[in-house]
């Protein structure tokens, strides 16, 4: 969430810089309308039977304006943005878009449930606070809306019934490897691993997997596609990913460092051996204090690579084809520190 001492009028100007091209335009116009069908989907298969006391019936709430603002799908509207420059067909961009959403569901709720939060993702309304099982219908809800619109798609000759099939069983592979490490995170790592490692192995797997999830469909049923565009695209996309997570590294360092999970900013200090861990073990922070503003030798230079991956992933998107301005790739990287709350950090831009 934006620090609420962040300008609205700056927040604004730095997402404008994502609402340039023609490209973005149009992907994030059909990104929201991916949103809005599988919104509606949810809410006609989250129907409680009728014999249900009321006392005890779920249903969909209120889906928030939010939901549909640039700042909310930045990433959505990129992954989109990859359709068009992989000149697939319209009907396949909106399935793969739509797909798109449901694996935000997934991997949201999932967080959710793993991290103790109560990130947004499909407003219920239950009985109760209800944190958990919100999550958990979430997910099962997202799950047959999965069907629904593979069935609707082989039905309508988007794609076939064996590429149905194919969508659905790898919607669950290709995160399995992400589900892995977040399950040898479970309960607190034993050993820090090096910083290099961290960047090569763990964050591709934490983050950089779920930037390449978007192709999943591309590279199962679009046997005519661009195989060399397409690496490019993935790897711009890795890039991005690696770039975002290394700043909520920074932004969640506390939390981090309180639940014993890899960051590459622990790593670093871990790897230096300071002195400064010590003094956060026997006087543990809260999980909001931006522990990052004490370690400005680690911190700094963790900017400056993010921000070197975050550039060179838009400068590949802008050579592609994306349609970014003369000189707006590096205003448009270092604009995520104002999205992503570290824009105390502008100066290491």
């Amino acid at each position: 969430m934006l620090n609420t001492t962040t300008r609205p009028k700056a927040v604004a100007s730095w997402l404008g810089l994502w609402r340039t091209g023609k490209i973005l335009k149009s992907s994030y116009a059909e990104q929201m309308d991916c949103i809005r069908e599988v919104y509606r989907l949810l809410d006609e298969t989250i129907q409680t039977p009728s014999h249900a006391p009321a006392r005890y019936r779920v249903s969909m709430g209120v889906i928030p304006n939010s939901f549909y603002t640039l700042r909310k799908n930045i990433f959505s509207t990129l992954f989109h943005s990859s359709y068009h420059l992989l000149d697939l067909s319209q009907k396949r961009r909106m399935l793969y878009g739509k797909l798109n959403h449901l694996f935000r569901i997934w991997v949201t709720s999932a967080d959710n449930l793993l991290d103790d939060e109560d990130k947004e993702v499909v407003p219920l309304t239950m009985p109760g606070q209800s944190p958990i099982m919100r999550q958990v219908v979430a997910i099962m809800a997202a799950d047959r809306v999965l069907k629904k619109l593979l069935d609707e798609a082989a039905a309508d000759g988007v794609i076939n019934a064996d590429q149905a099939r194919q969508l659905a069983d790898s919607s669950l592979q290709v995160l399995l490897p992400s589900a892995a490490l977040e399950a040898s995170e479970e309960g607190g790592i034993s050993k820090r691993p090096a910083p290099a490692d961290v960047l090569s192995t763990i964050h591709v797997l934490k983050t950089g997997i779920l930037f390449h999830v978007p192709f999943l469909g591309p590279e199962l049923i679009e046997p005519q596609i661009d195989q060399r565009r397409l690496a490019e695209l993935k790897e711009a996309l890795l890039k991005f990913g690696l770039g975002c997570q290394l700043l909520d590294d920074l932004r969640d360092l506390a939390r981090d460092f309180i639940e014993g999970r890899h960051n590459y900013v622990l790593s670093i200090l871990e790897q230096e051996q300071h002195p400064i861990l010590q003094t956060w073990q026997q006087r543990p922070p809260s999980t909001e204090a931006r522990l990052y503003q004490e370690v400005p030798q680690a911190s700094l230079p963790t900017v400056r690579l993010a921000m070197q991956y975050l550039k060179e992933s838009l400068t590949a998107l802008k050579q592609l084809g994306l349609g970014i301005p003369l000189l707006s790739t590096d205003r448009m990287a270092c604009s995520m520190l104002t999205i992503l709350d570290l824009e105390d950090l502008r100066h290491a831009c």
